[in-house]
């Protein structure tokens, strides 16, 4: 049972730590293969969009094939995806391969949790099991921005990549043995539902980053933009019309649902912007190295683990929606405090406060919304309640990133536009680095442009989690009877 344990618990931890760890190597991937800072979103993206959006189908395929057989088959797919994105030579083929990785962990993590089902009995047992599944989670975060600026510093930023590659083999190859396989259940899949979903929020993403390097209105923003449309209003249509939808309307049907939902995806576009930002800022603007970076952001993930731990004893007593406003009021404090950063801060001055409230926000609210997502719901649908939950915060992620992206590009154009030449040629999207061969005042003009951007990209991300706070004020009631009685459910 420890052998099957360790081989679950390292999938999970395998696939949660892939959405941190490039963070810290995306400076190094941006000069290696030359990305766009437009493109370099999609780094991030590719990943983000595919395993959120597939993540329901995922759980869906290991339902009527096989759980144990989809596990095996999704981190397959994810290792040879990661073996191919560090051998990258350009964008479309580390973004590619990104997607990839996307597609085979949203078949692994859902089956993994399930698998836990399947292999402990109920009761002590099966809780010792999810408490170390919950902690691989928890601990993915912290690992992977330390692991990351570890291998970036001292060998390159292809490892990032290619670690997961002997870790997904030994998973591989263990899992037949210890980890037994489930009755497959009767069904159909709704593909329709998954094409448009994912390929409508894709193009999406895709408009808004595109408007970031040209323009609103250049057929490459507004042709996406409008495809995007057509094709969520089809998946909207599909899921009402068919009998097995991915997405069960009824489901959003309840106020408190539909609040935990929204709330998760401000809290997603709080967490993607501030690690895809802060990152660049400072690596490229204060300078600091990967490995420096990396280890500047386990403070922020070890609080998450203690807050979220916190959380849970505190729900009893003081309740959902206290906790989640808390939370969201802490986490757009952090950000508003981290939007007066300027390139001459440091990170103990600009950086550790606000990231702290940041992590103590997000990790208040991470239970109670759990609570909240599974409250009222039939037993046999509180697993698909709590995996739109974590669909909306990773599609909530890519999207919130895309729109301030481009809002932090605009900003940036504009200040490189005043500066005159020469800096008035730099693309936003290029990166502060272009500026390093400048004289001094040049290069530190440059940095103020790119930081500027970054900060107003902090300050709309604090309104968006404000806009969090006032729907969960008016939306979210759970009753001291859901708190006791909610089925346990681990963030897929």
């Amino acid at each position: 049972m420890g052998l099957a344990l360790a081989v679950i618990g390292t999938a999970q931890l395998m696939v949660v730590l892939d959405a941190s760890i490039v963070n810290v190597a995306l400076p190094s991937i941006q000069r290696a293969l030359h990305f766009s800072g437009a493109n370099l979103e999609w780094v991030v993206n590719a990943y983000t969009l595919a395993f959120g959006g597939l993540l329901l189908l995922g759980g869906r395929i290991g339902d009527l094939f096989g759980k144990r057989r989809m596990f095996v088959i999704g981190v397959g797919l994810f290792s040879v995806a990661s073996l191919l994105g560090g051998l990258a030579t350009d964008e479309a083929w580390l973004i590619a391969a990104r997607a990839i990785q996307g597609i085979g962990g949203a078949v692994a993590s859902p089956t993994a949790l399930a698998l836990v089902a399947a292999t402990f009995s109920e009761g002590p047992e099966r809780n010792r099991a999810m408490g170390v599944y919950s902690a691989m989670s928890g601990a993915g975060g912290a690992i992977g921005v330390l692991l990351g600026g570890v291998l970036t510093n001292s060998f390159s930023w292809r490892w990032v990549l290619f670690v997961n590659v002997p870790i997904g083999a030994a998973v591989v190859l263990l899992a037949p043995r210890v980890l037994p396989e489930t009755d497959r259940q009767p069904g159909r899949l709704d593909l329709p539902g998954a094409f448009t979903a994912t390929s409508g929020m894709s193009l999406l993403v895709y408009g808004l980053v595109h408007a970031a390097t040209t323009s609103w209105s250049s057929l490459g923003t507004v042709l996406p933009l409008a495809a995007s449309v057509v094709l969520l209003g089809s998946f909207i249509a599909i899921e009402i019309r068919t009998a097995a939808p991915l997405m069960p309307p009824h489901l959003f049907s309840d106020r408190t649902r539909s609040g935990a939902y929204a709330v998760m995806l401000a809290i997603g576009t709080a967490i993607f912007s501030m690690f895809y930002f802060l990152t660049l800022y400072m690596q490229d603007i204060l300078g600091y190295s990967p490995l420096r970076t990396g280890i500047y952001y386990v403070p922020f993930a070890s609080s998450v683990m203690v807050f979220a731990i916190l959380a849970a004893k505190l729900m009893a007593r003081v309740g959902s929606l206290r906790l989640i406003m808390a939370g969201t009021l802490s986490a757009a404090g952090g950000m508003f405090w981290v939007s007066f950063s300027t390139p001459s801060s440091t990170y103990l001055n600009a950086v550790i406060g606000p990231m702290f409230l940041v992590a103590a926000g997000v990790a208040l609210c991470f239970v109670p919304l759990t609570i909240a997502a599974v409250a009222g719901v039939r037993p046999q649908e509180a697993g698909i309640s709590s995996a739109l939950l974590n669909s909306g915060q990773q599609v909530g992620g890519s999207l919130g990133l895309a729109v301030l992206g481009t809002v932090a590009a605009s900003i940036t154009r504009d200040r490189l536009h005043r500066l005159g030449p020469p800096v008035s040629h730099i693309p936003a999207g290029a990166g502060p680095a272009v500026g390093s061969q400048l004289p001094a005042a040049l290069h530190h003009a440059v940095n103020h442009a790119f930081d500027t951007g970054y900060v107003t990209a902090f300050r709309v991300s604090a309104l968006v989690l404000l806009v969090g706070f006032a729907i969960a004020t008016l939306t979210i009631r759970v009753s001291a009877e859901d708190i006791a009685g909610a089925p346990t459910i681990v963030a897929a």
